[in-house]
């Protein structure tokens, strides 16, 4: 597929700060199943710093906003071509040890509920492939899709409790269950051109990757039951959602922050 997208990230300050630093995730992966034909990144008003690919293979860029500020716009735009690749990460230049990816954080720490749940789910699994199959689907049967009803700090353990939430929390539980049956599993951020049912996605979307000996990182998407395929768009990875975030950064002053996003992909005629 050929998909384009614009993504612009709006912050609102009740009051202006006096400036504002951050680090943006927001390029495209390096891969065999995407290809970026153009891709703009810009802060609204930002001087752009430095820039590095990080251990894990993922874009950098530092951009700083001298103030006073009332709001600040991150605007993303490009083009990019897909392939579906079975969920398999190829091609991806990386240096970090699979194992780093066992660590848990503070949002995929496995309770008892989410070892009870991946003991269930591994019993009679046949390898790591289907181990790794078997728990996203004991994910997405568990935790039903519902915007919401979660928060950006809520954990895996929390989700599997309410059995309600969104991408983060599905990759979260996937994550906290891999772990836990001994596979390195990580977040991943990017877009989603449509979903399961086909409607389109308006919001950046995330899900996980486990590491299969023998196949290297696959990605699951326990929120659409599938593996990402030619509609998705991967940005980068990290431990958790936070350490993965496609936009971190730090605003100088004390004024109370509120923030817009707005995403479109669409698909162009090849």
């Amino acid at each position: 597929m050929i998909l384009t997208v614009s993504h612009v990230t709006t912050y609102h300050y009740a009051a202006p700060v006096r400036g504002a630093v951050q680090s943006l995730r927001l390029t495209p992966s390096r891969t065999d199943g995407q290809r970026t034909a153009s891709w703009m990144l810009q802060v609204e008003g930002g001087t752009k710093g430095g820039s590095f690919r990080d251990g894990a293979g993922d874009w950098i860029e530092s951009w700083s906003v001298r103030g006073p500020i009332s709001e600040l716009r991150v605007r993303v735009e490009g083009t990019v071509e897909t392939t579906d690749m079975a969920g398999i990460l190829r091609g991806h230049r990386e240096h970090v040890s699979p194992s780093a990816y066992l660590r848990e954080t503070e949002a995929t720490v496995a309770d008892t509920a989410l070892l009870t749940l991946a003991r269930d789910a591994a019993d009679g699994a046949s390898g790591g492939l289907d181990l790794a199959h078997r728990l996203s689907t004991a994910v997405s049967e568990r935790i039903a899709y519902r915007p919401g009803v979660t928060e950006a700090h809520t954990t895996a353990a929390e989700a599997l409790a309410l059995g309600e939430g969104v991408c983060q929390d599905h990759a979260h539980a996937l994550i906290a269950m891999a772990r836990a049956q001994g596979l390195p599993a990580r977040y991943a951020s990017g877009y989603l051109f449509a979903d399961a049912s086909g409607a389109p996605h308006e919001a950046a979307h995330a899900w996980a990757e486990v590491w299969v000996d023998g196949l290297g990182w696959i990605g699951f998407d326990p929120a659409n039951r599938c593996c990402p395929d030619d509609r998705y768009i991967r940005l980068g990875s990290g431990l958790d959602a936070r350490d993965a975030a496609p936009i971190r950064g730090v605003a100088v002053g004390a004024a109370t922050e509120s923030l817009n996003v707005e995403v479109a992909v669409r698909a162009q005629q090849q």
